[in-house]
Order: structure tokens, then C-alpha cells, then sequence
């Protein structure tokens, strides 16, 4: 069974002549592959591993169509190793033990290495991961894992310790253009028997709308050709409106649970935070379009609102909360246009930190400080015992001095003179700085007058701390 398991010839390396063109045409050798010049042109690593026959564990992480699956079929052509490929979608944890044990039985008895190439490594959880451990570690099998997600966050962080990542970009329309020449002129596994006729115009459609997805490409390609009617001298002419049907409409990649969901919110975040209003618009709506949670555009708006616009434009947290309310009221689409106001607003408003800023420092002060008691001055007395031992001692009713300021103390006595708000000279911090200024001016010139005096005894004028 060992021997069957290894000697049956790869499925991974056998293309069916009904395959979809997709399948049909994928590149049989490294010269034709077309892209990931950053990691399989010549010198590189990963090209070197391959032509040497001496790849190690490694995982190639990229967006569908990209080519991760076709590379794996050309090491499988390549190696002389044994090569097994299966889809973590459609098999389990049994059959990888099952196969490692083979590959153990053959490596010990044959000195044979095993390939295991694994599509959708991420599909695995992080426990069943752990079952390619000892195997990698040792060498009986060389691991090559192909997920669409970040392996930082789905694969098992010592299986990535173990193996090297290979980023996969998206194709770009030059490349996907030139792979659609290839199969519209291929007679054997392409449409050239059909004689199609498109401009390139029209090929150049084709390969923006599929989004650097070259399966994408080919399956439009393909159902385009197939359903043009042939003229009298038998070529189909692809038109515009033929092309605009294969299309279809075209639903932008997201995934609300992935890193492109981050990746989209991080860039709405830092284009509204540069006051750039087109970019905001534009990743606002990649989101929308997309079918993102509306409320949680909303809620990542009303925090942007306080924490970089902040004190520069207070009535920004209103806009923001006055979005949410309008996308929870009534919805999409309708709510969109509030979501696109709010962050326009955000995105045009003066920006200022300091709000944020200060927290933190206040969070650093409370987390590395002892808990500081309240000063007395500030403590309501609700009964006589409280007053008797200090509580309300000192206080100073602000409204009963000019521009209701005093010199009362009101931090603890570790942390007087400490800084948390500074604002900025933006937007209304302008203003708020010029009034901090001169209510400090103020301080000093009232404490200059009361140097000396004897310290009044203190009244509250807070009615949940009078019991008179």
C-alpha cells in the first residue's frame, strides 16, 4: 500500500482535455510562467531551490489566481522526489499522518524524499497543524502550504518558524494580458481553433476587471469565445457587449473576517487622518461595495472623530455620531451617502491628537503611579463626621471668582504640575490654547493676591454634598 501510494502518477501534474481553459493552459516549466519576477526570476532564491531540486518546507502565501498552485505543479514535473498534493478543503488529519508515515517507511527503506504540497493550508486549524510538526522538523517530508490568508495569523507559529514564506503578488494587467495572447494563439490547449477575434481594447477590459486573478481572465476569456456565434468564414468577433455579458458584475475582493478587511479599515483610517477626501471616499466605498457591516464603518468613524480630530473641531464626533444613527436608521444603501458625509467631514476637518495623546499619558500615570487619595479640597462632606475630618477643607467655588478660576489643587500632590492635554494651534485647540493661557495667567496672579492669607474654610456648593 506504501509502494501504491507513491508510484500511482500524480493527479496535480494530469490536465483532463474537457478541463476548463484555466486548467488547460497552465504554464508546464519556470520559462513559461508569466509574473513573480520578485521571486522566481533568475538568481533568485525560490528559482535556484527549484532548478537545484532542493527545496525546503515553504509557504506560499498569495491572492487566488496568482499562481501558487501552477508552481506547485511544475516542482511536482521538476523533482525527482516523490510529490503528493491534496486540499486541506477535502482531506483531514488521518490522511496526512497516513501519509507521513509512508513517506517515513520509504525514506528509511529507499532514501526516497517526499513533496507534500498542501492547497488551502490555512483550511487546517492551528491544532491540526501541529500534525505536520515532527515530520518537517526531521525532514521526512518537505511541506509546501498555499493559503490566500496572512500565515501570521493562520498558520501555526512554529510550523512558520520552520518554513520559509514566498509572497505571491497580484498579476498585473501586462501579465494578464500576455497570458490571454497565449491562449487565444495556443492551438493544442488554448481557443485558437475557434478563431476568436477581440482588440485589445477589449483584452485589456478583461484583464483590469479580473483583479490580477489569471483564472479569472481565462474563465471570462474562455465563456466569451464559447458563447460568440461564429461568422461565415468561422471566426467569432468578440464586441463589447459580449465581453460586458462574460463580465458580469464584478464583486470586489474582501473578506470581512481576513487581513484584507484590516488592510481596507487602515487605509480609510490614514487617508481621512492625511486629509486626503478622494481616498477616504474611495476606501470607504471598496468597503461598502464590498458588503462590509455599515455600523462598523460607523464605529471606526466616532472613534477617528475623538481621537485625531478631537478638541480641533468638536462638533466632528456629533457628524460622526449622527452618521451612525442615520446608517442604524434606515440602512443601505441609503445609509451610504451619511457614511461618505461623516467621512468627508473627518477627512477635510483640522486634526489635532492631543486628546489621545493625553490619555495615554494619563493611562501610563495610572498604571506606574500609586493610587493618589483624592485631595480633601475636592471630597464632598455629605455628613458631619466627613467634614469634621477634613473633607471639602479648602474648596474654592469656582463660579464665585472672576472667570470662575482659582488656584484650588487639583491633582494629587505627586503629580502637580503634570501635562496631559496640550493642544495644538489647529482648528478650535486654537482657541482652547489661548484660553488654557490665559486662565493660567490668571492662576498665577490669584495665588500672587492670596500668597500669604489665611485659607478660607471651605463651602460646597454641590447639593449631593450638603446635608444643611
Amino acid at each position: 500500500m506504501t509502494k501504491e501510494l507513491f508510484d500511482d502518477e500524480n493527479l496535480l501534474t494530469q490536465t483532463a482535455p474537457d478541463s476548463p481553459l484555466a486548467d488547460r493552459l497552465r504554464p508546464r516549466t519556470l520559462d513559461e510562467l508569466v509574473g513573480q519576477e520578485k521571486i522566481l526570476g533568475e538568481g533568485s532564491v525560490l528559482r535556484s531551490l527549484i532548478e537545484e531540486d532542493s527545496l525546503t518546507s515553504a509557504i506560499f502565501w498569495g491572492p487566488p489566481g496568482s499562481g501558487k498552485t501552477t508552481l506547485a505543479r511544475i516542482i511536482a514535473r521538476h523533482t525527482a522526489a516523490d510529490f503528493i498534493a491534496f486540499s486541506a478543503v477535502t482531506s483531514g488529519v488521518k490522511e496526512v499522518r497516513r501519509i507521513i508515515d509512508a513517506a517515513g517507511l520509504m525514506r528509511r527503506s529507499e532514501g526516497r524524499r517526499l513533496i507534500l504540497f498542501v492547497d488551502e493550508l490555512h483550511r487546517f486549524n492551528k491544532a491540526q497543524q501541529d500534525a505536520f510538526l515532527p515530520a518537517v522538523e526531521d525532514g521526512t517530508i518537505v511541506l509546501i502550504g498555499a493559503t490566500t490568508e496572512n500565515p501570521s495569523f493562520e498558520i501555526n507559529t512554529p510550523l512558520l518558524s520552520r518554513s520559509r514564506v514566498f509572497v505571491f503578488e497580484p498579476l498585473s494587467v501586462e501579465d494578464i494580458t500576455t497570458i490571454l495572447h497565449r491562449a487565444l494563439e495556443d492551438e493544442e490547449r488554448g481557443l485558437a481553433k475557434w478563431k476568436p477575434r477581440i482588440s485589445e481594447k477589449l483584452l485589456e477590459k478583461i484583464a483590469v476587471w479580473c483583479d490580477g486573478d489569471a483564472r479569472v481572465a481565462l474563465t471570462t476569456l474562455e465563456l466569451a469565445v464559447l458563447s460568440c456565434k461564429p461568422d461565415k468564414k468561422g471566426e467569432r468577433r468578440l464586441t463589447e457587449e459580449l465581453i460586458a455579458g462574460a463580465l458580469g458584475r464584478r464583486t470586489p475582493a474582501y473578506d470581512k473576517q481576513g487581513e484584507e478587511h484590516f488592510n481596507l479599515i487602515s487605509a480609510l483610517h490614514k487617508s481621512m487622518r492625511n486629509s486626503d477626501p478622494d481616498a477616504s471616499l474611495y476606501w470607504l466605498g471598496r468597503m461598502v461595495e464590498s458588503g462590509e457591516d455599515p455600523l462598523y464603518i460607523a464605529r471606526r468613524v466616532v472613534r477617528f472623530a475623538s481621537e485625531d480630530v478631537g478638541m480641533a473641531d468638536p462638533r466632528a464626533l456629533q457628524v460622526a455620531m449622527a452618521a451612525q444613527q442615520a446608517v442604524h436608521f434606515i440602512g443601505l444603501p441609503e445609509g451610504n451617502l451619511a457614511l461618505a458625509e461623516a467621512v468627508v467631514y473627518m477627512a477635510t476637518a483640522p486634526k489635532s491628537n492631543a486628546l489621545y495623546t493625553g490619555y495615554k499619558r494619563v493611562q501610563q500615570d495610572v498604571m506606574q503611579t500609586r493610587d493618589e487619595p483624592v485631595p480633601h479640597a475636592l471630597r464632598n462632606a455629605p455628613t458631619r463626621l466627613m467634614k469634621d475630618v477634613g473633607y471639602g477643607a479648602g474648596y474654592k467655588y469656582a463660579h464665585e471668582y472672576p472667570e470662575a478660576a482659582t488656584d484650588l489643587q487639583c491633582l494629587p500632590d505627586s503629580l502637580i504640575g503634570r501635562r496631559y492635554y496640550n493642544p495644538t494651534s489647529r482648528g478650535f485647540e486654537k482657541t482652547i490654547t489661548e484660553r488654557m493661557e490665559f486662565l493660567a495667567r490668571m492662576r498665577e496672579e490669584f495665588s500672587k493676591k492670596n500668597k500669604g492669607k489665611k485659607k478660607p474654610e471651605g463651602r460646597m456648593k454641590n447639593e449631593e454634598a450638603s446635608d444643611e
